[in-house]
């Protein structure tokens, strides 16, 4: 196994605080929409759900600024499109539906500057720069139909923006659970999980690598050891996928 950092303090920290604005509006806006939650009283879940709305669209606006002043937003960018982009994307779903299921190699390589695939990066870039805003546009047009009368005449109307809201509100609830379980599909179950805590993902090495590892020698002739990781010239191989 080879330790490479690919998640920084500022997205680990958003990526959280993102995790847990979605669980408490989820609740909070199951509990609205459908009243599901006896310990919850319809008040209480407005007020929580337009408190926890403002801090993610806080977070969202802190994601990209950071993204954009780092160049990571590079990261939600395919290098390729047309062609090798469909061929891509459709490679990577083989290996999620069918590959992973009899042990083939998953056929992206992760490294900080190519952290996520073809599929992530397409559903990573609609999530966070149209779908996102679009629940955060909505809410806030639910959240003051009055006073933003005039904005909501010009999309449709009242129910429009309601349907549009509950729509969203119902991906993203899909969303959570396809992207938890994705992320028990490392070589252990907790691997990316623990990873978003502490920055580091832990990679397979390439087999050829390995055997290359494996006859270096212990020592660098000064009495020094040599770690046989030194020098490796080769990729980590990413053996399992992560969402």
């Amino acid at each position: 196994m080879k330790r490479i950092h690919l998640h920084p303090l500022a997205v680990r920290i958003w990526h959280w605080l993102n995790a847990l604005c979605f669980i408490v509006l989820i609740l909070t806006g199951a509990q609205i929409r459908y009243h599901v939650l006896g310990w919850l009283t319809f008040k209480s879940a407005v007020e929580a759900h337009n408190v926890v709305a403002f801090v993610l669209m806080g977070n969202l606006l802190f994601w990209g600024v950071w993204h954009v002043i780092s160049g990571k937003i590079r990261l939600y960018i395919p290098k390729s499109f047309g062609k090798p982009l469909i061929q891509s994307a459709i490679k990577q779903a083989l290996y999620y539906g069918y590959g992973m299921m009899k042990g083939d190699k998953n056929p992206h390589h992760m490294t900080p500057e190519n952290k996520f695939n073809t599929l992530q990066q397409l559903t990573y870039a609609q999530i966070m720069l149209v779908l996102l805003p679009a629940q955060c546009l909505t809410g806030v047009l639910l959240w003051d139909p009055l006073r933003l009368s005039g904005v909501i005449s010009l999309v449709g109307g009242l129910k429009i923006v309601a349907i549009a809201h509950v729509a969203l509100f119902i991906f993203f609830t899909a969303f959570m659970f396809g992207h938890i379980y994705l992320a028990t599909l490392g070589h252990t179950a907790t691997a990316h999980i623990k990873a978003m805590f502490t920055g580091y993902e832990d990679e397979e090495e390439d087999e050829d690598h390995g055997a290359h590892a494996a006859a270096a020698p212990a020592g660098d002739g000064k009495g020094e050891l040599v770690s046989p990781l030194q020098g490796a010239a080769e990729p980590a191989t990413a053996s399992q996928p992560r969402l």
